[in-house]
């Protein structure tokens, strides 16, 4: 089944190609900008300011661990629509969830920037729209909060630490209403994003079933589809020299470096702007988990268990509305 574009009259078409465009080179030179503004600071002749700003740093340190200091503002700036419009990206709902509780929703596939998960749950109302009353924080790898004025920005974004007690702290709300969003399969799974793949790095991922169990959260498989499709990445099967480097460099460095690329500013044949693809991120059904403050590795085992045939069983019945052939499945 082929995947089309709903019909879009072509200046307006333009005109939401070049913001999101925009955006997207504004988001990589964003974070050069403000690590480079820093260290002008500290050389130049404003290096107080510098100064001042690292004070703020120390007493602030704890906040993208304590959920974080979002902005509604920021979060319904005009040109995040322009970005989603862009791919263009959806929120799928397939059942209800109630705010009373708290979630712990498992994202996958990571693709290679999760761009799915930053468009649906970190702007717009598309996800407070289907879920009212409940409030998504998006857990990201804790070295971006170290990068100086940057993570001011991602944090306006409702973007938090990926930390077991940011995780904590947000599931520890005791009236519901609260969701964070793992990318489960992390940095390692953004080495397998190749248009067309469904490996998921989930087999060994337990982390996040026990503290799903330790505070009673309740699990919830989301599925991105068309996530590896918006950029090609190199050539790298296990095994290969490429694959063995970008595996020590992420072992040494906390984080992935897949070489990706998709079209270009002016034509379409190479470049690092994502290519125009659809994606599509369907929220699953809940499962209910009593909270277990001392699981047992076999109760841990159970629930991952019992999670990995939710996510199968999400991804077979929409992967026919999405151009997933009928012959292929999720591989663990």
């Amino acid at each position: 089944m082929k995947v089309e574009f709903a019909p879009i009259n072509v200046p307006l078409q333009r005109r939401i190609q070049t913001v999101a465009v925009l955006q997207w080179i504004f988001s990589f030179l964003l974070l050069e900008f403000c690590c480079g503004f820093f260290v002008i600071l500290i050389l130049g002749n404003f290096w107080f300011l510098a100064v001042l700003y690292l004070l703020w740093l120390y007493l602030d340190w704890e906040t993208p661990c304590r959920g974080g200091r979002r902005s509604q503002w920021v979060r319904s700036w005009t040109v995040w629509k322009y970005f989603r419009d862009y791919f263009p990206i959806h929120l799928v709902k397939t059942s209800e969830l109630s705010p009373n509780h708290n979630y712990l929703l498992g994202f996958h596939p990571h693709g290679v920037l999760v761009a799915g998960a930053f468009g649906n749950f970190c702007t717009g109302p598309s996800f407070q729209n289907l879920f009212p009353g409940l409030t998504p924080y998006l857990h990201i790898m804790p070295i971006w909060f170290g990068c100086p004025f940057f993570r001011e920005y991602i944090m306006s974004a409702g973007m938090v630490s990926a930390s077991k007690e940011s995780v904590s702290y947000v599931l520890n709300n005791e009236e519901g209403g609260h969701a964070s969003i793992i990318v489960i399969g992390g940095a390692e799974e953004s080495l397998n994003a190749h248009p067309g793949s469904l490996t998921l790095n989930i087999l060994k991922k337990k982390g996040f079933i026990k503290m799903a169990l330790t505070h009673g959260a309740h699990l919830v498989p989301v599925f991105s589809f068309g996530e590896n499709e918006i950029f090609k990445q190199v050539a790298n099967p296990r095994g290969s020299w490429l694959r063995n480097v970008q595996e020590r460099l992420q072992k040494i460095m906390g984080f992935a470096l897949p070489l990706f690329h998709a079209r270009g500013v002016f034509q379409y044949s190479f470049g690092l702007i994502p290519y125009r693809q659809p994606i599509h991120t369907v929220v699953g059904s809940p499962i209910p988990v009593k909270r277990n403050l001392n699981p047992t590795t076999e109760e841990i085992e159970q629930l991952h268990a019992l999670y990995l045939q939710k996510l199968r069983k999400l991804f077979e019945e929409h992967k026919r509305n999405y151009g997933i052939p009928e012959h292929k499945s999720l591989i663990f």
